[in-house]
């Protein structure tokens, strides 16, 4: 995983598992990698993961089963769709809307384009 200077790692740690859950690579009600072996696949500190996953707790996202590990909680795929879709409306979208009136991008091109990138991206899935 390749992390970014603008982002916080624990948070790009818990956007990466947020699309783990949200692909279903890892389903609800099921087991996700500890944080040793999440910080030692991502090569970070465990504590950057623990960060990630309190993050992911508290939003309702995953559950920690004392003894157990951490869990994906029924309903994550639905909390996580939310709340990115809240950020990127707000946070996102209006910076990409400025950037193809600026550039005078039009919305048929941007369709081919959107088309063509889930094709290619997501296909699979």
């Amino acid at each position: 995983m390749e992390f970014r200077d603008k982002e916080a790692i624990y948070l790009q740690i818990a956007a990466y598992v947020s699309e783990q859950i949200t692909l279903g690579r890892w389903p609800a009600e099921e087991k996700i990698p500890s944080v040793r072996d999440l910080a030692i696949e991502l090569q970070v500190n465990p504590n950057t993961v623990v960060r990630a996953y309190e993050f992911l707790q508290n939003r309702g996202v995953i559950a920690n089963k004392r003894g157990i590990g951490f869990f994906v909680e029924p309903d994550a795929r639905t909390k996580i769709k939310e709340y990115n879709k809240e950020r990127f409306l707000n946070q996102d979208l209006p910076e990409f809307f400025k950037n193809i009136y600026l550039l005078d991008i039009k919305m048929e091109d941007l369709m081919k384009r959107y088309d063509q990138f889930v094709l290619a991206h997501y296909s699979g899935k």
